[in-house]
């Protein structure tokens, strides 16, 4: 994955724009579980994801997780430079899911550049309503689908990811997902279990009948 290649409009930059851009992006290496950035403590800029995979989430005043979407290889992070943008105050920290690489812009180059640049207010415009939109499908989840059913999409969802069955994950991390209780994860995957539809072992969930917990989420 090259830089440039994140970026649909690096064609509508000008030169001069794409050489300010690439000289500003510095290259980390990510271990999994670092924490890149952490609400309003601090303003990373712009992250663009080279390789792994990073979550972003909310924390709440009780100290409770809940994850709003994922960024895997070639997704950009907005919000971790919302200080460049006046209008949105977002709360969001982001972490290392496995051991990533990304490209980080500072914010003031990220702000220059979308205020000289009409392509790249656009784009950023275009990727700020595609994270709100998965922020407020998060809610439209939480709000009217039941706790068996976001549990048996998120399972499937982690399949996918892993491209397995077998998922290394504990209740712990799961509930940190889904904005939970450890202890209504445990119970849940403990039917879940009776029903056949997955088996538990220390530190992992085997999905046994997918297309079970397919039906029981919707799809």
């Amino acid at each position: 994955m090259e830089f440039a290649d994140c970026f649909p409009i690096w064609d509508r930059l000008t030169p001069t724009q794409r050489q300010t851009l690439t000289g500003a992006a510095a290259e980390r290496q990510v271990r999994k579980g670092a924490v890149l950035h952490r609400g309003s403590l601090n303003c990373t800029g712009l992250v663009v994801v080279r390789s792994g995979q990073l979550r972003a989430y909310i924390l709440s005043e009780e100290g409770r997780e809940i994850t709003i979407y994922r960024l895997l290889e070639g997704d950009i992070c907005l919000f971790s430079a919302s200080c460049v943008l006046r209008s949105i105050q977002f709360e969001i920290s982001v972490e290392a899911e496995r051991d990533s690489e990304v490209w980080v812009v500072p914010p003031d180059v990220c702000g220059a550049l979308t205020e000289a640049s009409a392509p790249m207010a656009n784009f950023v415009s275009d990727l700020m309503a595609s994270r709100f939109s998965e922020v407020m499908w998060l809610m439209e989840q939480i709000m009217w689908r039941s706790f068996d059913q976001r549990l048996s999409e998120f399972l499937l969802q982690e399949s996918a990811l892993e491209g397995s069955p077998v998922l290394p994950i504990t209740h712990e991390r799961i509930a940190n997902h889904l904005g939970s209780a450890r202890e209504v994860v445990t119970r849940m995957l403990r039917y879940f279990q009776s029903e056949g539809l997955v088996e538990l072992s220390r530190g992992h969930v085997t999905l046994t009948d997918e297309e079970g917990l397919a039906r029981l989420c919707g799809r």
